[in-house]
């Protein structure tokens, strides 16, 4: 009877498995993965009823790979990077792909990855040739993203002249598959973009905002439609240890906190204030950063998708994870990543990223 179901009910039927679940029944026969990888129903349910799988990315050269976390079984998994051909850095996550950097040159060069499919592609090179730009992804809909670069330095002229900020800001649309030069901004802002922002973006109500790594925090964002910048406060600035924005119900929130006041999250109301909205269990917190103080503190990293949110450090520490329940915070800690299938892995920095794992074959990356 199964060998014989219409290809539209057995996808329909697929479509309804966890990410788990479906990697399991597409290694069954050859027409089940056919069709796993073919339905076009993919486009539309990747699986975001079920909650978002974390995957860690070394940030320095502990090798090309991933350890990802999935949440429903509480299960560690390696996946290989080795189909990717040069070294590279994670920048963001988007539509179930994650947007890499390579390292293998100063100037930016951006690429794209499935890591559970196992495709790459490159994406074409930025009009201006800069180096250590801002980068922003906006999700567009479930198969189509944008990226903006901002900011930046530019490559010093075969003339003789001198590298200098780059005070533009360039587009790249996954359906045109171009980049297009925008505007400008503020001098002061492009310095900013490049010297003090960590390519963490954003996206929400129409502007692209990212947050400065230097002490006293504040907020920069982009808004789309007018091509107008903006420069927000940061509640207790110049006491925080860590700071992260994250997007959550449509609101911009902030995550920020210090070894000894513990952690907070605030929202920006209609006013451009800030309110606080929650606090994170002292309890929970003093354990992510494992009695190290305030050095614990400043490496603490957040990431969050739709209703989920992630604090860590490291690979081995731990993570404490937050799911909304309707009104209410419900925080939980999820042991690190020490070993997999038995095989004792060592500590290191990495990169965090939340993704609902898209396990057909991404048309955008088989468009080269």
């Amino acid at each position: 009877m199964w060998s014989n179901l219409p290809f539209e009910l057995l996808a329909n039927i697929f479509s309804h498995l966890s990410p788990d679940s479906l990697a399991r029944a597409k290694s069954a026969c050859k027409s089940w993965h056919t069709c796993a990888n073919n339905s076009p129903s993919w486009a539309t349910l990747p699986w975001r009823q079920y909650p978002p799988w974390f995957l860690a990315l070394p940030t320095r050269n502990h090798g090309r790979f991933i350890c990802a976390h999935n949440p429903i079984n509480d299960s560690w998994h390696l996946l290989p990077l080795d189909f990717i051909p040069n070294p590279i850095r994670p920048i963001a996550a988007v539509n179930g792909l994650i947007l890499l950097r390579e390292t293998t040159t100063t100037a930016l060069q951006l690429a794209i990855c499935n890591p559970f499919t196992r495709q790459f592609r490159h994406l074409p090179k930025l009009n201006v040739t800069r180096t250590n730009p801002a980068v922003g992804v906006i999700s567009l809909d479930s198969a189509n993203f944008q990226v903006y670069v901002a900011g930046g330095m530019s490559v010093a002229s075969s003339t003789g002249g001198g590298a200098s900020y780059e005070p533009s800001l360039e587009v790249y649309d996954s359906v045109n598959e171009n980049w297009k030069t925008i505007g400008s901004m503020p001098m002061e802002f492009a310095v900013r973009l490049t010297v003090w922002t960590p390519n963490e973006s954003v996206y929400c109500n129409g502007i692209l905002y990212w947050i400065t790594s230097a002490r006293a925090y504040t907020v920069m964002g982009f808004e789309i439609r007018n091509k107008n910048w903006r420069e927000l406060s940061v509640p207790m600035a110049d006491r925080l240890e860590f700071a992260a924005l994250v997007e959550r119900n449509g609101k911009l929130c902030l995550v920020g906190g210090t070894s000894d006041a513990g952690a907070c999250i605030w929202q920006l109301e209609e006013t451009n204030n800030w309110r606080m909205i929650e606090k994170v269990p002292q309890e929970l917190w003093a354990r992510l950063f494992g009695g190290k103080g305030r050095w614990g503190s400043i490496n603490t990293r957040c990431v969050c998708i739709g209703g989920a949110m992630c604090l860590y450090r490291d690979l081995g520490s731990g993570m404490l994870v937050c799911a909304e329940n309707g009104t209410k915070w419900a925080w939980h800690w999820i042991e690190g990543c020490g070993t997999i299938k038995g095989v004792k892995l060592q500590n290191f920095p990495i990169k965090g990223l939340l993704l609902h794992p898209y396990l057909a074959s991404s048309s955008f990356c088989l468009n080269k």
